[in-house]
């Protein structure tokens, strides 16, 4: 490998750099490693001393590398995947490593990574090594996308939270703090040390499909107090890098950006009031990264580049503006987003050009590297360019204390993750988001013992899991899901289940205009059985059937939602929680039905 194109062309950049003025890189091999400051000694300055340290120690190859966040198919270092091959010509994660180099990793369940906290521990440990041998020999910053809700990479038994918007509903910043603190503690015992959360992004538009629930609140306040919150938990209790995202705000959208170029027509103005405060909130409690959008706003940047490849909004504003000094990753770049107006290698180079100074998932990793290769070569982009963005990183790893100590004790991983005191926290701060928002006639709360429940509608395992604590509480459950679109057949199914029920709980999932889930809660309204309907992500389900006399948010599906839920149904517990975001006619959007704040309780 070490003969690869890839090393031979930057080793030919730095030749040329001595002909075009940019500052010569040292060879590791010719000259003696710097003493390394110790992350014990802490402060500022240390971080500083051990980052220009180490600048004069690396190679053009190695700093490129630092500017890079990769992922690999596989549960273990060795795991030969032919995805892998076909993405990085390497086939498992220790040879990605060795011929790239990357500054970080990212783990995904969806991507074979994860099946418990021990084997991720396993997982880490393992890629710390592999980064030991190669290069610089730089730790790894490993990150992954736990925001807890709807996004959660690692499920039980690590503990689980329902999620941004329910924290929104709960209202306390203490609430939102201990989540994150948890949340943080757990991923640095499995080897994970950055968590790219808080969503940052105001929801004010009930239609995005992105955000929704990953947002605190529709409240630019709410949303501000909880993100700063949030931020001390991971970074001040928990000890763990937070990212911030997605700057400049990604809440006002009907459009995905990873399947396209969403266009935010917020004013300055709107701007100004809406988006950023949560950012401004982050940066002055000290978050340590913030993520870049693949969104294009006219009022910041007329040239209709998304925000990741906008010098005017990274630089503009997020850097001047706001005043960010710490870290700027991307969004990943292999989202459509970020991809419809130039080719894999140009957004790379755009990206830095831009101000960021982190490449997350590049689509064609070495296209990539290829193009940054070429940048440096024709003198596009400096030495001194990307020695801006790797002393940030190498700041921020020394912070965070990964140099000092890559690895973890996988012995002592159960010691934290799921333990019992967390889990009754979780258990604590869940029950204090449920919202009960319509209660016609003081319906509920209402006995279930002895009683025949159905549990319908969205989620088989979330049915499955309701029913499950209806039958702890003395019924005779029984759960039937129909999922998202449910067919005529599963309707009618469901109608009849329900006529031999005394109680049924329809479970909604985002519920569209043209949604059959609405033919099933009209259906099963329809029948004499008592019927309450649960919204167990975005809340604004009920604007397609006002007619439903119950109405119960829980923002969540996970199980830690389904146990509250159940207590509120059967007054074990008050409900809480307090809309954190309007609900509005679905006919006419001016009319709002249920505002911010709404919440009914016994």
């Amino acid at each position: 490998m070490q003969n690869s194109p890839f090393r031979r062309r930057l080793a030919a950049a730095a030749a040329l750099a001595l002909t075009v003025g940019v500052t010569p890189t040292m060879a590791a091999a010719a000259e003696p490693v710097p003493t390394r400051v110790s992350p014990q000694q802490g402060g500022a300055d240390a971080a500083e001393r051990y980052a220009e340290q180490t600048l004069q120690s690396m190679t053009l190859e190695d700093k490129v590398g630092q500017l890079f966040i990769l992922f690999a198919y596989g549960q273990t270092p060795t795991t030969d995947d032919p995805r892998n091959t076909a993405l990085y010509g390497e086939s498992n994660a220790a040879g990605i490593i060795e011929e790239y180099e990357p500054g970080g990793f990212i783990l995904f369940s969806a991507r074979d990574n994860i099946t418990d906290p021990v084997q991720v521990a396993t997982l880490t440990n393992g890629l710390q090594d592999a980064a030991a041998d190669a290069g610089a020999g730089i730790p790894l910053l490993i990150s992954t996308d736990q925001e807890q809700g709807i996004v959660t990479r690692i499920g039980a038994p690590a503990t689980l939270f329902p999620g941004s918007m329910a924290l929104g509903a709960g209202g306390s910043e203490k609430d939102t703090r201990k989540a994150a603190a948890i949340t943080g503690e757990e991923l640095l015992a499995m080897g994970i040390q950055q968590n790219n959360a808080p969503v940052a992004d105001v929801n004010v538009n009930p239609d995005n499909p992105v955000i929704g629930v990953r947002s605190f609140s529709s409240d630019p306040g709410l949303v501000s107090r909880l993100t700063a919150a949030s931020v001390q938990g991971y970074q001040d209790d928990a000890g763990i890098v937070a990212t911030a995202k997605h700057f400049p705000g990604h809440g006002d959208t009907a459009t995905d950006s990873h399947t396209g170029l969403p266009v935010i027509t917020h004013t300055l103005e709107e701007w100004q009031r809406i988006d950023a405060p949560p950012f401004q909130a982050a940066i002055d409690a000290g978050v340590d990264s913030i993520m870049t959008a693949h969104i294009v706003v006219p009022a910041l940047d007329d040239s209709g580049d998304p925000a990741t490849l906008s010098e005017e909004i990274v630089t503009g504003q997020l850097r001047e503006a706001l005043g960010f000094d710490g870290v700027i990753v991307t969004d990943g770049l292999e989202m459509a987003g970020v991809r419809q107006k130039y080719g894999d290698g140009e957004v790379a180079v755009r990206a830095l050009e831009a101000g960021v100074d982190q490449l997350l998932l590049p689509a064609a990793p070495q296209v990539a590297y290829q193009a940054i290769d070429d940048a440096l070569e024709s003198g596009r982009l400096t030495e001194e360019r990307i020695d801006e963005s790797v002393r940030r990183i190498l700041i921020m790893k020394y912070g965070q204390g990964v140099i000092d100590d890559a690895n973890v004790d996988v012995t002592k991983v159960m010691n934290t993750v799921g333990k019992r005191s967390h889990l009754r926290a979780a258990e604590k701060i869940t029950d204090a988001t449920t919202t009960l928002v319509r209660n016609e006639n003081d319906a509920l709360p209402l006995s279930v013992d002895g009683r025949t429940v159905l549990v319908t509608g969205f989620g088989e395992t979330t049915g499955r899991t309701l029913a499950a604590q209806f039958d702890a509480r003395g019924a005779h459950a029984t759960a039937m899901a129909t999922g998202t679109a449910p067919s005529a057949a599963q309707i009618e199914q469901a109608v009849t289940a329900a006529e031999d029920s005394d109680v049924t709980v329809v479970l909604t999932n985002n519920v569209s205009a043209t949604s059959t889930q609405r033919q099933l809660v009209e259906a099963l309204d329809a029948t004499d059985t008592q019927l309450v309907v649960v919204g167990v992500r975005n809340p604004y389900d009920i604007n397609r059937f006002p007619g439903v006399d119950e109405y119960v948010a829980t923002y969540s599906y996970a199980t830690p939602a389904m146990v509250s839920l159940a207590k509120v149904i059967t007054g074990e517990i008050d409900p809480v929680g307090t809309l954190p975001v309007d609900i509005r006619s679905a006919d006419d959007p001016s009319q709002i039905l249920y505002p911010l704040g709404h919440g009914l309780t016994w």
